[in-house]
């Protein structure tokens, strides 16, 4: 029999592969985690008929494995956000996880074996109801990246801290159940260092019970958390040349540059803040706030978006409103926390117009870094022109380089002109200062002029102060604007010198063939482009046929068309849907002037059987 223990009023626990918990309110009730599923079983014992949800502290298999028997019961299930792929998608990891030669140490083999529905995602920093019962979520990574808690009231004493259903970040006062989950990478510390943020997080929450997913009830846990914090402090200090101050990147991320603009130095790019005088906010790039680095894996359940710094923004600061946010880019480490800003904050969200349609159909284009749902622009902003927020003006600049798709942000401040430029160089001071880095990456649509024509608007705006993605910033003069023309030129004459005359375009996208992946339904007739550069000095009749995957048809073939030089034309193709499959593929191919080029650009999908025939697969708004 289910051993059933009531640990609350309210609350009791399920022993299993995990604790379970089955909250229990005015005839509703839900479980925190699901073990093997053994929960089901001791419901008559609680009086209980069904549960109204399942909520998943993380991906774990103890956590988890015997989540179809909720499927199979009806039962809806919500997972942390962060790692919702590890539950619904599952088997992607486990047909793409790397395994010869395998340097990630993430224990995300440690998942279930195959997917199952997820209803929902844990709504962080927000309180939802389940069946009536309200439950708040806080990020709380360091066992895994994508951990929570969730947080619900005392039945017996309103008045009381939260019971606190902790997953694994700690399993007994000043003690965690695994230092091995907490490795992420072959070499670094990001785990542990933020279990020593989480536990601090939680701390502060005043939790009165803390219920873990591994050991007994925690019944003073401010002391136990403080404990852990000590404790994994001082193994992450172990484990390093000098020590990490983690409790002042928490307590103070953010640095004055001037008055009424601060930078936070503990996100993983830098993203910027400038103040009014009336408590309102303006964030240039938000992605992953307060960072101790990235695990290994560039999936979803690597990369948490959280709002761990805005307390100290509110504190120390004066801010009472995130009112906007500008991305000088689309690279997930700049954005990837819009979307949460927006839901949690209010925040809008301003987008440079050729940022805006990359962020709002992220893998309609072949471009790396893409975060991955959509971000919408609540404001567009035009190249070239100015907009107004709180008396300040900020113009919006094209600033192709690091990628076609990036824009400067120009301001006045505390009678500084500032220039926000995102990753496009490394702005050094001191002795590196000699020669930047320009910062420049293929595949993110790059053109041999590009830092000429940067250098060309710095020595146009003249800014003060520029302020960039990863190295903060610098202060500008005549020097440092004569160095970056000097190698823009240079740059610039490197690439003509070792590129062929007739070559396609620098970054190697003679072609593009767009949306690069999409899911379908077999039998849909669908729209794809194939977008055809010229970069020779002379007309050419261009020609374009697809390469589709068998059973695929094309209804609608385009013309053959002249494009002139130095130029772009677009072909349209109506293509049916063929039979169902992952990750199929379909190639552009291109003849320049009766020669044939080649089938110079590719695209994907994945087709799902019509509805009648099978299940269709989930159509995400990101189609990623």
């Amino acid at each position: 029999m289910t051993a059933v223990e009531l640990v609350a009023p309210g609350v009791h626990r399920v022993r299993d592969s995990c604790e379970v918990y089955v909250v229990q309110r005015d005839g509703h009730a839900i479980a925190i985690d699901f073990g093997t599923g053994a929960v089901l079983d001791a419901l008559p014992e609680l009086g209980i008929e069904r549960l109204d949800a399942v909520l998943m502290t993380h991906h774990h298999r103890d956590q988890g494995q015997g989540l179809p028997r909720a499927v199979e019961a009806g039962i809806p299930i919500i997972v942390p956000p962060t790692e919702q792929d590890l539950f619904g998608r599952v088997d992607e990891m486990w047909a793409t996880r790397t395994l010869a030669n395998d340097y990630n140490l993430r224990q995300d083999r440690f998942s279930i074996l195959a997917p199952v529905p997820v209803a929902g995602t844990a709504a962080v920093y927000r309180t939802v109801e389940y069946g009536g019962i309200a439950v708040r979520a806080i990020p709380t990574p360091g066992h895994t990246m994508g951990s929570v808690t969730y947080l619900v009231e005392p039945q017996d004493d309103p008045g009381a801290g939260p019971i606190a259903f902790s997953g694994d970040l700690i399993a007994a006062p000043g003690r965690v159940w695994s230092l091995a989950a907490t490795q992420w990478s072959y070499t670094e510390n990001e785990g542990p260092a933020m279990l020593v943020l989480s536990s601090m997080l939680l701390a502060r929450e005043a939790p009165s019970l803390v219920l873990p997913s591994h050991g007994e009830p925690i019944a003073d846990p401010v002391p136990a958390l403080e404990l852990l914090t000590e404790r994994a402090q001082a193994y992450v200090d172990s484990r390093r040349l000098q020590p990490w101050a983690l409790r002042d990147w928490l307590d103070h991320p953010f640095v004055r540059i001037t008055q009424h603009l601060l930078v936070n130095r503990a996100a993983n790019s830098c993203s910027y803040v400038l103040l009014d005088d009336a408590g309102g906010a303006l964030l240039i790039d938000y992605g992953y706030d307060v960072s101790t680095g990235w695990p290994a894996g560039t999936d979803r359940a690597a990369r948490l978006p959280w709002l761990a710094s805005l307390p100290a923004l509110r504190r120390d600061f004066g801010v009472e409103r995130v009112e906007v946010a500008l991305a000088t880019h689309y690279h997930d480490d700049h954005v990837a926390g819009l979307n949460l800003l927006r839901e949690v904050e209010g925040t809008q969200v301003w987008l440079p117009e050729h940022v805006a349609p990359i962020l709002a159909d992220p893998m309609r284009t072949d471009l790396p870094c893409q975060w991955f749902d959509p971000i919408p622009a609540d404001r567009v902003l035009e190249l070239g022109g100015t907009v107004e927020w709180s008396g300040y003006r900020i113009t919006t600049h094209d600033l192709p380089g690091h990628t076609l798709y990036q824009a400067a942000f120009e301001f006045e401040v505390d009678g500084v002109r500032v220039l926000a430029t995102g990753d496009q160089q490394t702005a050094l001071e001191g002795p590196l200062a000699a020669r930047e880095i320009l910062n420049y990456q293929y595949r993110n649509r790059f053109r041999t002029t590009d830092y000429v024509d940067s250098a060309a608007l710095y020595r146009r705006v003249a800014p003060g102060l520029l302020v960039t993605g990863h190295w903060r910033g610098r202060w500008v003069d005549e020097g440092y604007l004569d160095q970056l023309a000097a190698q823009g030129a240079e740059t610039a004459a490197v690439h003509a010198e070792l590129l062929a005359d007739e070559a396609p375009p620098a970054d190697g996208n003679l072609v593009l063939l767009e949306p690069f992946h999409r899911q379908w339904v077999t039998g849909d007739t669908v729209e794809y482009v194939a977008i055809v550069h010229n970069a020779r000095d002379s007309e050419v009749a261009a020609s374009v046929q697809l390469a589709l995957p068998a059973g695929w048809e094309v209804v609608s073939p385009p013309d053959a068309m002249a494009i002139p030089p130095h130029r772009e034309a677009r072909f349209t193709f109506s293509v049916r849907v063929g039979d169902p499959g992952r990750r199929q593929r379909l190639a552009a191919d291109v003849t320049f002037d009766g020669r044939r080029l080649g089938q110079l650009a590719d695209a994907v999908a994945d087709v799902a059987p019509p509805p009648s025939e099978g299940i269709m697969l989930t159509r995400p708004e990101s189609n990623g």
